[in-house]
Formats: structure tokens, sequence, C-alpha cells
């Protein structure tokens, strides 16, 4: 298959969703399920690729064969047509080097790296850790910068060194520090992505090149919509959309967390992924209501309607 061709300011396309894991019921991951939810994202909720074993994708659970047939079911399934990028961040390097190169084996487009996290490592550590995944395979990175998960970010000079890596060419921020962003922007490459859904309109405007989303899995149309309006110059077009979208970023991220609110958003709109793996857990009923009143009070069209 031919993979897809990004562009210098979009190197791995505009709309991603972070796909979450499909389990069956007795807990395997369903390979099959995860090729039907990857050709929905890509050819009906409009994504330009997806991520896979993310946090969404419920990563800390699955294991590294997992993970590497996971990334071959879904290239299989989009990737002439879509990004396929993996994470293979974790807290120990060595054990990154060899997902890196797994991903690469399988087929993967592309790399998200998370800072890691856990054990808290100095800026220096945070650095190599990172070259040293950039230098394991031929694939561009993305790295990932999410504070409230990994405890530390990466800092304004750290990501200044990093982008001298080839192979380094943009972030998914979840940090939300639009200065020191900008300040990047200014003494780099480095294409940012927004991380975080509640300011995916606030990150256009300071010049990111798209979202790597959660609620894309059943707003994509919406936010590929947004971003083309805001690219055209339709600020109060996107502004629309992006006020609209309020209460389904608050249904799916501000209840029981991404990756369960995600898979229960997904059967509202008649796709399933299945359960989650301990310790997520599903969703409530009252949470599912609430959801439900969400997605409809954002305009999307749910079962039952």
């Amino acid at each position: 298959m031919a993979s897809p061709t990004g562009t210098s300011d979009a190197p791995f396309g505009r709309m991603l969703t972070a796909m979450v894991t499909p389990f069956t019921v007795d807990g395997a991951v369903d390979y099959d399920a995860a090729q039907r939810l990857a050709g929905f994202l890509v050819d009906e909720q409009r994504n330009d690729g997806l991520v896979v074993s993310g946090t969404t994708g419920e990563s800390p659970t699955t294991t590294d064969e997992e993970k590497e047939l996971l990334v071959r079911a879904v290239v299989e399934a989009v990737g002439d047509r879509a990004f396929v990028i993996t994470g293979v961040g974790t807290y120990d390097t060595a054990h990154s080097v060899k997902a890196a190169k797994a991903a690469e084996r399988a087929g993967a487009h592309g790399l998200l790296a998370v800072t890691p996290y856990y054990s808290r490592p100095p800026q220096e550590g945070v650095y190599r850790h990172f070259v040293a995944i950039a230098d394991a395979t031929e694939l561009p990175v993305m790295l990932y910068d999410i504070p409230g998960r990994s405890n530390i970010p990466i800092a304004r000079e750290t990501l200044i060194r990093l982008a001298q890596h080839p192979r380094i060419v943009a972030v998914k921020d979840a940090k939300g520090d639009f200065h020191t962003t900008s300040e990047v922007m200014l003494a780099t490459d480095l294409v940012f992505y927004s991380g975080d859904d509640a300011v995916n309109l606030p990150w256009l405007s300071v010049g990111a090149a798209g979202f790597v989303s959660v609620i894309g899995h059943v707003a994509g149309v919406d936010l590929a919509e947004m971003i083309k309006r805001y690219r055209q110059g339709d600020v109060a077009g996107a502004r629309e959309i992006h006020l609209r979208l309020t209460p389904v970023i608050s249904g799916i991220m501000n209840q029981a967390g991404g990756a369960i609110m995600a898979k229960a958003a997904l059967r509202l709109v008649g796709q399933e992924a299945g359960p989650s793996r301990l310790p997520l857990v599903e969703a409530t009923p009252e949470q599912i209501a609430l959801l439900r009143a969400d997605l409809v009070a954002g305009g999307l069209k749910v079962i039952g309607d």
C-alpha cells in the first residue's frame, strides 16, 4: 500500500483521532472491530490520520505483541488513505526503542512518544529519551507533551534542542502554554497539534496544524470543518462549531475520562468498540444518559433519536 503524503506544515495531516482499542467481552483485542472502527473514522468522520495505542487506546494495558498486531490491522484497513501513528512512549527508554522498531516493522507511518512518566527524569533525561526513540527508526516522530499525566512538561529549551533532530517533526500538546509554544514556534520548525479538545480553536489561532482529538470518534466531521473554515478565514464559522461542540467535549472528557466515554459515545452512534480493560471500567447508566444529552446538545445524531 502507498502511504499518505503529508506537507511540511501538516506532516501527519490535520484531523486525527486518538483511537480507542476495541476489546472482546472476554478481554482480547478485537482486531476485526479495530479495522471496522478505523474505516468508520477515516471514511465517515473525515480523519486524515489515526493514533493507535495512545492514552485513549488504553496502551498501558496492552502487550507489545498486541500493539504490533493492532498497527498491522489498522494499516491494512486504512493505511493507503490515512496516516497511522502509533504510541511507543513508556517510562523505559530501552522498551520505547524496542516498541519503535516494532512499529516500523508493522508499517506505521509515524511514532507518538510521550514524556517519560512516573520516574520524573530531568530535562536532560527527557531529551536523551526522545533522541533514542527518534534514532531507532526512519519514521517521523510526534512528541506528546502532557504534564497532567506524565508529571513533567517538555521545557522550551528541550523542545528547541529536540527540533534539531531531522525526524522529530511535531508535538501533540496537552499542556496549553500558548506563550511558550509561540516562542518554540519562532525558534524552530516544529509543527504543533492540539491534544486537548477544549482548546482546539485557540490552538488554531496560534498556528497549530490541526488536532489529535478524542471527540473526533463521533465529531470528526465537525472538527474537520472547523479546521477548514478557520484556514479559509471564516473565523466566525469556526467559532460557531467550537461553541456548538462544547457539550460534546464536556460529555466525553469530564465524566469518566476519554477512553471510557469515547467507547460509550461510539455505541450511541452505532459503532461498537467493546468494553475497557481494568483498571478502566464501563460507563454507568447515569453517565451514559448524561452523555447522550450532551451529544444531542452538540448537534450529533444518536441511536434512538
